[in-house]
């Protein structure tokens, strides 16, 4: 399980938010072995003025935060990370415009379909 949430300025993400969303989701599947099926995304795109960020940065600066269950290795969210700057890139974003937070959280700390997420039957593994 991995939900994730993007948050970017409305004029630099919504032109490109479902290549964006789908190199993205490329990422999570390589990485984590996630299932194609398995996109939860949230693209939270704000105005100028809501969205205060480093000089430092271009008006592409993007922050991802990716919630999960623990159970990857150190190795595996690595080559995650490694994974989005590389590949963003190839879509117009610098690695420097990009933020990645992992958020891991035991699965009985979720609800899912109705379920604590220890309880919950995946199609998928976690521990990789």
């Amino acid at each position: 399980m991995a939900q994730v949430k993007i948050y970017g300025l409305y004029e630099s993400l919504k032109p490109v938010q479902k290549q964006f969303s789908d190199t993205l989701h490329s990422c999570l599947m390589e990485s984590l072995k996630l299932p194609e099926d398995k996109k939860f995304q949230r693209f939270i795109l704000m105005n100028n003025e809501d969205f205060i960020y480093p000089i430092d940065r271009s008006e592409k600066y993007t922050i991802i935060e990716i919630s999960m269950f623990v159970g990857r290795s150190d190795e595996v969210k690595k080559q995650l990370v490694n994974l989005i700057f590389e590949r963003l890139r190839d879509i117009g974003f610098e690695p420097n415009d990009i933020e990645v937070t992992i958020f891991e959280t035991p699965k009985n700390n979720w609800g899912i379909r109705g379920l604590p997420g220890d309880e919950l039957t995946l199609n998928y593994k976690v521990d990789v």
